[in-house]
């Protein structure tokens, strides 16, 4: 419990730094980054200070507004070349998330280890314009929505689809675990900090 305290600490202290430096290199307020991200100006500040933990959809909103990969917002100051991150994050109430690759500008490309709770069920909002995401299922059994419909997937299958559209994902009676990758569309909007 301690460890996934601990995890949640520091990755809340790096989306705050992560979150001002974003905002200072874009050179925009609390005021025009809310209307970018429809995120409250008072819930970025809180974000920003370290006061508030924010929800994996709230990250996504912030990520889309500012152009963003996920992981620019959630990495540590020293990024990572091998998945040793150090912990996973679980979301209070949600996905438990480890970087696995930050976002490489190279091939427009992050991944990310998510572990679901047995009968779990998340649902995601449109991502950026021309995402693409990927699945593999590493452990359990789960389905992912997809235009409307769930797909069931075994240990050793995977999926690709546009996740630029509601998705989700749902796991079975044992939870599961599986691989994500997110695959940017290539656009000169992106600020993608490297």
């Amino acid at each position: 419990m301690n460890a996934q305290r601990d995890d949640w600490q520091q990755m809340r202290d790096d989306v705050a730094r992560n979150l001002r430096d974003c905002r200072a290199k874009a050179e925009v307020s609390l005021s025009r980054a809310a209307q970018m991200t429809g995120v409250s100006k008072a819930m970025l500040g809180q974000i920003e200070r370290g006061d508030s933990s924010p929800t994996i959809a709230t990250l996504w909103k912030i990520a889309k507004g500012f152009h963003l990969p996920l992981s620019a917002l959630i990495r540590e100051r020293e990024p990572q070349q091998h998945a040793d991150r150090g912990g996973t994050v679980q979301f209070p109430g949600s996905i438990a998330v480890q970087i696995v690759f930050a976002f490489d500008a190279q091939i427009g490309a992050e991944t990310f280890q998510i572990k679901l709770q047995p009968n779990q069920t998340h649902e995601s909002q449109p991502h950026e314009g021309g995402m693409i995401e990927e699945v593999f299922v590493l452990e359990g059994e789960m389905e992912v929505l997809h235009q409307g419909s769930w797909t069931p997937l075994l240990i050793g299958q995977g999926m690709r689809f546009a996740a630029d559209q509601p998705h989700g994902y749902r796991s079975g009676v044992n939870g599961a675990r599986f691989l994500n990758m997110h695959h940017y569309a290539k656009t000169d909007r992106f600020m993608f900090a490297t």
